[in-house]
């Protein structure tokens, strides 16, 4: 599968995707920001796009709306990776499109199955 991980933090954005690709043998592409997001998106289409929600210049909530709003990016599946856990946030993430929220602190040896059970989960509803 071909994700697009979006986190403008160096460490996080390394260790996910080492773990994505090691781990789970995924092809992963990355964005800093939510414009970096977007283009990335329209142009690679990626399988997945995961997203976390503090980010300069457009944050993950503002990204997701547009990816939904978008007729070439709107069939794309959004996944939060965020350490934003109330549930509030959690509500709005999912409110806006997304499949699924995984939270921050995450383990790198779970995550691809994490992602896979949100995918499955959504894909049997």
């Amino acid at each position: 599968m071909k994700i697009l991980l979006a986190e403008d933090d160096e460490n996080i954005l390394s260790i996910a995707s080492l773990a994505l690709e090691r781990v789970g043998g995924h092809a992963v592409m990355t964005a800093r920001d939510g414009f970096e997001t977007l283009a990335a998106a329209e142009t690679a289409r990626p399988d997945l796009v995961l997203l976390d929600v503090m980010m300069p210049k457009l944050n993950g909530f503002d990204t997701c709306a547009r990816l939904k709003a978008d007729p070439r990016t709107r069939d794309i599946p959004v996944i939060f990776l965020s350490a934003r856990a109330q549930a509030h946030e959690i509500q709005r993430g999912m409110s806006i499109g997304a499949l699924g929220y995984i939270l921050k602190p995450f383990d790198p040896m779970t995550l691809p199955r994490q992602i896979e059970e949100i995918l499955k989960t959504h894909a049997a509803a």
